[in-house]
């Protein structure tokens, strides 16, 4: 086998990338999930979204949800803006790690933000100037990576040509979702290698929905191609509002399931993580879809 990474960094987006793809949820609902994750361990969440309140009404609460969690010092908060407006309410908040996000796809760019994939690098790169200016570093989020609700497969070349254009701009990371669960272990493979082979330093992290059930099989790739930062969301809460279909994100818990099972390191304490998971469950008032959740704690295996 290929030898894996000893440690893997995950970063929850259950607070943001889930409960947007959920029906509303009361505001201090949101605080007590926001506040309930750092005692699992995790140690870098997605706290909000500093978007229009009419594009996604989900986070019309983001300021008054992040004034009022607790903001535990351990943990690496970051906030998704969509342009210089979110970013400056970002910034007011407090916040220094920023995510902004563009679609490989021009259809589901379009969709999303109502602009043209080149329009929004040509955004994107003053975005960056704007948060640098204020010392925040900026992540962009390659969206439809793996391919595409309205235009089908995305050539690897393209994501990674988009990569060459945000890394020249200044990006200090990058991210690539599979917004449609599209991605298996082959797609994974090509498009890690493509954007290897032109940017070998950026930073990287992947984000997989589960909606053909290849989440676990596309990180255990992902891991052995040298990747270590993986985003998950707490009970398998998301999906895309603009991408017909998909449904939620890799549950947390089946991932630390997972990397525990194989003496991979997360940091994270799986049976308090289930309590998160089921907390969420409550709050958002239906099953999720996260199989340790439903297994019980006779199931789960940590290794001595």
């Amino acid at each position: 086998m290929t030898e894996l990474p000893a440690r893997v960094s995950i970063r929850e987006v259950g607070p943001r990338d889930g409960l947007q793809n959920e029906d509303p949820v009361p505001t201090e609902a949101k605080i007590r999930l926001l506040d309930a994750l750092p005692r699992t361990g995790i140690r870098r969440i997605e706290a909000v979204s500093f978007v229009h309140p009419k594009a996604i009404p989900q986070m019309a609460d983001a300021d008054e949800v992040w004034s009022a969690s607790s903001h535990d010092p351990a943990v690496r908060y970051s906030a998704l803006v969509p342009n210089s407006r979110g970013a400056r309410r970002a910034l007011a908040a407090g916040f220094t790690e920023i995510e902004v996000v563009v679609s490989a796809s021009d259809t589901h760019n379009r969709k999303n933000v109502n602009r043209s994939t080149d329009e929004s690098l040509d955004d994107i790169a003053e975005l960056i100037s704007l948060l640098h200016g204020e010392n925040a570093r900026v992540e962009v989020i390659v969206a439809t990576s793996f391919g595409c609700p309205y235009e089908g497969d995305v050539a690897p070349a393209r994501v990674a040509s988009i990569v060459d254009r945000v890394v020249a701009d200044g990006a200090d990371r990058v991210a690539f979702g599979d917004t449609t669960g599209m991605a298996t272990p082959r797609r994974v493979t090509e498009l890690v290698t493509a954007v290897r082979d032109r940017q070998p330093d950026i930073p990287m992290l992947l984000h997989f929905h589960n909606t053909r059930g290849t989440g676990l099989a596309n990180i255990l790739t992902a891991m052995q191609l040298g990747v270590t930062e993986f985003d998950a969301s707490i009970g398998g809460l998301g999906g895309c509002p603009y991408a017909p279909g998909a449904t939620g994100n890799v549950a947390t818990e089946e991932v630390v399931h997972m990397l525990h099972d194989m003496g991979i390191e997360t940091g994270i304490d799986l049976d308090a993580l289930v309590e998160v998971a089921a907390l969420a469950q409550d709050i958002v008032g239906k099953e999720l879809p996260s199989g340790v959740l439903r297994a019980g704690p006779r199931y789960r295996t940590i290794p001595a």
